[in-house]
């Protein structure tokens, strides 16, 4: 079961130009999985399926999955077990066979969502119309679905918008940052609708073969270089964070980087950053992150059970060339929720990213008085303080090209436009525990303000 090392702080209060094309298939409401593996071509993957397709912004594509009632109730009897279960899918006309289905998530995402009495400590079973599901394509054997390994659907159950994801990591990526790319498909369970879903790519070996130009290299999850005591981590830390090449675990350029930023003092930690980190890939990570108001990401270091401060929701990817590092930003279900004032009561943070706070002690904050301490404590994080000026010159470029109120709605009434009746069909289908068009739209229009409301404060 993955619950985050955070869980103790989250709470139920996160409740919170051109046309594009809805894409449409003929399968019938009432498909079973007996009645499809003799109608339906195989899938066989060629070169000439490029993931572009699945991620296209213009398309609202239609997965339709396939599993036998036995290994459905198994998972939805126990969603936080994320037990893969064997199954297939259908996608335009087309069968995958023999895939892995599981449900995905930490506590947000089962927040409301399963029978058990604790919400910090979440089980039994489901409850709500949909959870976030993974699905692995080489379940069984080495194959890939239009170069993808695994396929990933957000439930958003706590965005009444549906748009937090999608437009986070759009901003990210349009402005030059490595981010998954994301869109919305309608997700069928053995013909019966099951609701929209952010679509939103996997960060593997795929993603990193194709957003960086030296491949192979390390995929780190959730691991910082040093502790909050700007000291060095050991070796099983980074390679229990390894995300590719485990077989071979080799963590020594992180290590590496770890011990030198140990043994420096804070005020020269940039003479040995400067050598793992491009300053201005970091500082437009850095602009993005702050205008999406990504509280619950890198910047947010809160205090944890083992009473150290971490921070979590990120990747490395390290160069196997240039033995540098280039962070990753992941899990946007939070952002854009504390862009005017603190919305949710667990995530914010009070500082700037450049600002100290309590001589670098932990402090309460927030309407929960929970611990956190000031990112640019961190030696990394507080080696870019010296490039403040630079980083409000590209937080200016970034919101004159494309963190604007002109560029943002426009992105918004397409996407909307774009699920509008798939959320109508939700709300009909589910009722109450799917938001109908009027609440949609008011929250549609609400988000709208907060960022405007938000580009106007800064």
């Amino acid at each position: 079961m993955k619950i985050s090392k955070f869980s103790s702080f989250y709470t139920p209060i996160f409740l919170s130009i051109i046309l594009f094309s809805c894409e449409k298939d003929n399968l019938s409401e009432n498909i079973i999985s007996d009645q499809v593996d003799e109608s339906l071509e195989d899938y066989i993957y060629n070169t000439n399926d490029l993931s572009d397709y699945i991620y296209d912004q213009s398309k609202l594509h239609r997965f339709d999955i396939i599993i036998s009632q036995e290994n459905l109730n198994l998972i939805n009897n126990d969603p936080t077990a994320e037990q893969y279960v064997d199954a297939s899918f259908i996608f335009e006309d087309k069968i995958i066979r023999d895939v892995g289905v599981r449900y995905k998530g930490s506590i947000g995402a089962f927040v409301g969502c399963l029978s058990g009495p604790d919400w910090s400590n979440p089980s039994g079973y489901k409850t709500c119309p949909k959870l976030s599901m993974k699905i692995k394509i080489n379940f069984k054997e080495d194959k890939k679905f239009y170069d993808l390994k695994k396929l990933q659907f957000h439930s958003q159950n706590l965005d009444p918008t549906k748009m937090r994801e999608r437009l986070g990591y759009y901003m990210f990526r349009n402005f030059g940052i490595a981010a998954p790319r994301s869109n919305h498909v309608l997700i069928y369970i053995n013909g019966e609708f099951n609701g929209v879903f952010a679509n939103t790519e996997q960060i593997d070996g795929p993603f990193t073969n194709k957003n960086f130009i030296n491949k192979g290299g390390n995929l780190y999850k959730e691991v910082w270089p040093i502790d909050h005591q700007g000291k060095s981590n050991n070796i099983d830390y980074f390679k229990n964070g390894l995300k590719t090449n485990e077989e071979i675990s080799d963590v020594s350029i992180i290590k590496k980087f770890s011990e030198e930023l140990a043994e420096i003092d804070y005020s020269d930690s940039w003479s040995v950053v400067q050598s793992y980190i491009d300053k201005d890939i970091f500082l437009k990570t850095l602009v993005v992150d702050r205008r999406i108001a990504n509280d619950d990401g890198f910047l947010h270091f809160y205090l944890t059970e083992n009473g150290n401060y971490e921070n979590h929701n990120f990747y490395w990817y390290e160069d196997p060339i240039n033995n540098n590092f280039q962070l990753i930003p992941w899990d946007l279900d939070n952002a854009f929720e504390n862009l005017v004032d603190d919305s949710n009561p667990v995530t914010p943070i009070k500082d700037n990213w450049y600002e100290i706070s309590n001589n670098c002690l932990g402090f309460n904050y927030g309407m929960f008085n929970l611990m956190q301490k000031s990112a640019a404590c961190d030696k990394i994080i507080g080696s870019f303080k010296e490039f403040v000026d630079s980083y409000y010159q590209i937080d200016s470029v970034f919101t004159n090209t494309l963190f604007n109120t002109q560029k943002i709605n426009t992105l918004l009434d397409v996407w909307s436009d774009q699920i509008r009746s798939s959320v109508i069909d939700a709300n009909e289908k589910y009722i109450n525990k799917e938001p109908s068009e009027q609440v949609w739209l008011s929250s549609l229009n609400n988000f709208k303000n907060l960022i405007n409301l938000s580009l106007q404060n800064n």
